[in-house]
């Protein structure tokens, strides 16, 4: 049987910056057929998003997919319209009690293709106060200086 590998088709860069990402998970997305369109071209924005619990499911909003100008004459796309993502009862449980009790985020990290499916990997996440971005930039530099030093030697 061959393995098929995740191609991703987008990063929030800004979410590590930004967020101590505590847990990852994967769910799937709701999307309508020109929203798979516009992924394939990788039309999508997800540094502005971020995830809301309502009514015991979770919601995308905020990330911005554009409609390519082939999608169809008779829809007329909303590029930011809120989007459901489908996890299993038992991790939306889990979610549900981190966030409102611990007070933690979720966080949309990655976008990719799974299996000719699209999968969002999402993070649960505490946000960073301006102490630690500075912290976690020093220790990024000097991983790049270690990095530079060793090439010479």
């Amino acid at each position: 049987m061959k393995q098929k590998t995740n191609t991703t088709i987008a990063v929030n860069r800004k979410a590590r910056h930004e967020f101590f990402i505590e847990d990852h998970f994967e769910a799937g997305i709701a999307l309508e057929g020109w929203e798979v369109k516009s992924l394939r071209a990788g039309r999508i924005q997800l540094d502005q998003g971020y995830i809301l619990l309502k009514n015991g499911e979770a919601w995308l909003f905020g990330a911005l997919i554009t409609p390519l100008q082939t999608a169809s004459t008779h829809i007329h796309p909303d590029q930011q319209r809120s989007r459901k993502l489908l996890l299993h009862a038992r991790e939306l449980n889990k979610l549900i009690g981190q966030v409102e009790r611990k007070g933690y985020t979720l966080v949309p990290l990655t976008l990719y293709w799974k299996n000719n499916r699209v999968k969002l990997e999402l993070g649960l996440a505490k946000g960073k106060k301006l102490h630690d971005k500075r912290a976690s930039e020093k220790e990024k530099d000097w991983e790049r200086q270690k990095q530079r030093l060793f090439k010479k030697g």
